[in-house]
């Protein structure tokens, strides 16, 4: 059968017709299949929901238990049939409860991999490649300038920076869904066991990964004390925020603080003088582009479909090693909450 028969982009996202349902739609659908929880890919509003059970608690946490009509917690690698359509999911090592969508009917296998990465995460599930026929990729940071560093590293520079400015508050920037938590626990593996702020924000999702098993240390609320000496209560301290917080008037409240971000955007040092970032950490939640190109050349699929980001230059990258290659052009997905 054609590719395009199993599964081709609609305006409201990938859609499989033998199986009548969607894959991470961005508009309300009668069934959808979900590969994590960013909002961006996981909306409510959808008839019925089909992801990992953590993937399942983290929508209900954002969004309420009523986020859908129909749940369907599955499993990494047990397998459902929808319409004939055997569908399963497999780590993507993106967040917690992360995954990858495989799709196989009458003998095509295609794998969507959702956003991923290939660092090491204790967070979460590592990725695993599956051979397929045809590979949808997401290409965030599909351009060979992005070549992501050493996570260790990036993290011992805050750490540094702790040491040489006891006296400052150190801000970091961190989305509230899987970037917050893994800053968290690489700070416990490299021996930092003090308490760690968290902006009110990120309260719940950081309970969760808590109740879910993911060992955060020792967290409290970043609450200002009203009275003389407050902020000085959190300096040398580390507190964790959403990029949002961290110029508002909220961030004004703490000790001379050092902003810092956390994201594979930092590699693009305009972008870190235009956000006021004065510690840029080189993290990201998604393959740099040598993790792209791995994985395609590892999974070796007949067909690659490139969405979610810089596709041209992956296209054109297989184009070159004799592959084919499409850009899908999805729209409707967010590529700064990396």
């Amino acid at each position: 059968m054609q590719a395009e028969a199993l599964l081709h982009p609609t305006p409201k996202g990938l859609y499989c017709p033998p199986g009548d349902f969607f894959i991470d739609p961005v508009a309300d659908v009668d069934r959808a299949v979900i590969t994590h929880g960013h909002a961006d890919h996981a909306r409510a509003g959808h008839g019925a929901v089909l992801a990992t059970p953590e993937t399942i608690e983290i929508m209900a946490t954002r969004y309420g238990e009523g986020f859908t009509r129909t749940r369907q917690p599955v499993e990494i690698g047990e397998v459902t049939v929808i319409g004939g359509v055997s569908v399963w999911l497999v780590p993507a090592g993106h967040v917690l409860g992360s995954a990858q969508a495989v799709v196989e009917y009458q003998g095509m296998r295609m794998v969507v991999t959702g956003d991923y990465k290939r660092r090491r995460d204790p967070t979460c599930l590592p990725f695993e490649p599956v051979s397929c026929d045809v590979l949808i990729s997401e290409a965030t940071f599909g351009l060979p300038v992005f070549r992501h560093p050493d996570t260790a590293g990036e993290v011992r520079k805050l750490l540094a920076s702790l040491r040489r400015f006891p006296e400052r508050t150190h801000l970091v920037g961190a989305y509230a869904l899987g970037k917050a938590q893994r800053i968290i626990c690489h700070l416990r593996e490299e021996g930092y066991d003090e308490t760690i702020f968290i902006h009110g924000a990120m309260k719940k999702l950081c309970d969760l990964y808590s109740r879910l098993g993911v060992d955060l240390g020792p967290l409290a609320d970043a609450t200002v004390k009203d009275g003389r000496g407050a902020k000085q209560d959190f300096a040398g301290k580390v507190v964790v925020c959403p990029p949002s917080a961290m110029n508002a008037a909220w961030a004004r409240r703490f000790a001379d603080p050092i902003t810092c971000f956390a994201s594979g955007w930092m590699r693009v040092r305009q972008r870190a003088r235009q956000k006021g970032v004065e510690l840029p950490l080189i993290v990201s939640d998604h393959a740099d582009w040598d993790e792209l190109t791995d994985t395609v050349r590892e999974v070796d699929p007949a067909q690659l479909w490139v969405t979610h980001g810089r596709e041209d230059a992956l296209v054109r990258w297989a184009e070159v090693e004799g592959r084919y290659a499409k850009p899908l052009r999805l729209v409707g997905y967010e590529d700064e909450n990396d």
